[in-house]
């Protein structure tokens, strides 16, 4: 089954060819960005110069290059705005953090694109529109509820499909898998974590589209019993984390619903702003956030945050030393006992940026996902549309971008369909807001009656 790989991994090309050839352009980049997300295996073949080939770049060469041969008048539709400036900035970081360490920033570079670059402009290119980013929540919908089954057999026995199907594990240590007398599911992901944030996000979409009516039937079937049975394999992922960030985004929704107002969304953002402000200038003291998480989730969920912390103050002291550009590849981001061994972990995304690219490479891409939705939020559609069927699905799309990042402060599970999010977002808020009126048809004017034109 092992050669299975390289069949799926290769054969996904003309695969994403097809379903630009058998749907419309926007609905194939939907199926072949979550299909892949979801399904293929976790393996990577090296490329000289090239990021590896694995299914975040399977994807985005696939989708380029049926754009190109497909739908290649959309390439010249594109129009680089402000927004686009921070996503710019974290894909030309390495070429500075190599260089001010003596590395060569081709390979880190591409990578960067890859993984960030590309998706960020397919989002721009494809789903800059509230109708776009309807199709792309229902299609995260939907691709919660494909996992359902899957996440459902884990659950029962253990992180097994991966190498059921592709004959090669992909997550080797089962006891992070063991969580509250069952299993977290793994399925073709990198991690329980990961899962866990995506059957969130599916939830939230459909919660959502369900409440503000923009979504009464799927595939024939009520909405409400759909998002109920997908909640309830979401709860049992066995998540805390992602608990947490489904609590945090339903209070944002139904404030902006019944109270009009995004200030709870604000709320979150300022908090992510300030936290690596203070956490990345060294101000930050993790005493008080162990006492209250030990209060609220049990000593062990403490323990295991307070290694965390730990972790970011050392790796967070050695960053500073390179504080502009971080340390490249060269692996000085990284700390070590006398002995020369790596004593550090890194588990957050936020503290593996400001290490390898510093405090430009944090600044822009936080700001490359957050700043579109204060955008979205402050400028172009406030929190009284939400709930209005054209702008539901951006808004949860908004809060659900807005989730991830709240994740990527405690970890670091890069998701490339966020950064598709991101993009949709930046190309949606440049433009000058949609109307949300519906168009109503002009009656044709009444013709006298036959009575009426005789006394006439």
């Amino acid at each position: 089954m092992v050669a299975l790989i390289p069949i799926v991994l290769f054969g996904w090309l003309p695969i994403v060819f097809y379903l630009f050839v058998r749907f419309p352009p926007h609905r194939a980049v939907i199926i072949s960005f979550i299909v892949a997300w979801l399904f293929l295996p976790q393996a990577s073949y090296p490329i000289p110069l090239l990021p590896p080939y694995d299914k975040v770049s399977a994807s985005c060469y696939a989708i380029l290059l049926a754009t190109i041969v497909y739908d290649t008048s959309r390439l010249t539709t594109f129009k680089p705005g402000w927004l686009d400036v921070p996503m710019l900035i974290w894909c030309l970081c390495p070429i500075f953090s190599q260089a001010t360490n003596g590395g060569s920033p081709i390979s880190p570079t591409f990578v960067q694109i890859v993984t960030w670059g590309l998706p960020y402009f397919v989002g721009r290119l494809y789903f800059g529109s509230l109708d776009g980013l309807r199709q792309l929540a229902i299609g995260m919908f939907a691709g919660g509820l494909a996992y359902i089954p899957f996440t459902l057999i884990e659950g029962v026995k253990g992180p097994i499909l991966h190498q059921m199907v592709y004959g090669v594990n992909s997550f080797e240590d089962w006891g992070q898998a063991r969580r509250m007398g069952g299993w977290r599911p793994v399925v073709f992901m990198q991690h329980g974590l990961m899962v866990g944030v995506w059957m969130m996000t599916a939830a939230l979409i459909g919660v959502w589209l369900w409440q503000t009516g923009t979504l009464k039937k799927f595939q024939g079937r009520n909405i409400k019993t759909l998002v109920i049975v997908l909640t309830i394999a979401f709860f049992l992922c066995r998540s805390t984390g992602a608990y947490s960030l489904f609590a945090f985004a339903l209070i944002v929704l139904f404030s902006a619903k019944f109270f009009r107002t995004s200030l709870p969304l604000l709320f979150i953002i300022g908090y992510i702003a300030f936290y690596l402000y203070i956490a990345a200038s060294g101000q930050f003291s993790s005493h008080d956030v162990i006492d209250f998480i030990t209060q609220i989730f049990g000593e062990e969920r403490a323990s295991s945050l307070k290694f965390r912390f730990d972790m970011e103050e050392i790796l967070g002291a050695k960053a500073r030393q390179a504080f502009l550009f971080g340390w490249g590849d060269s692996g000085g981001n990284r700390v070590y006992n006398e002995y020369g061994k790596d004593i550090s972990v890194t588990d957050s995304l936020w503290i593996i940026a400001f290490g390898v690219h510093g405090v430009v490479g944090l600044a822009s891409l936080f700001s490359s996902l957050l700043l579109p939705v204060v955008v979205f939020c402050l400028s172009k559609y406030p929190a009284r549309t939400w709930a209005h069927p054209k702008v539901a699905p951006a808004a949860v799309l908004a809060v659900s971008l807005t989730m991830y990042v709240f994740d990527c402060v405690l970890n670091a599970m890069t998701n490339p369909i966020f950064a598709v999010i991101a993009g949709g977002l930046s190309g949606l808020v440049l433009k000058a807001p949609e109307s949300l009126k519906n168009k109503k048809t002009m009656s044709p004017p009444r013709r006298k009656s036959l009575v009426h034109q005789k006394s006439s």
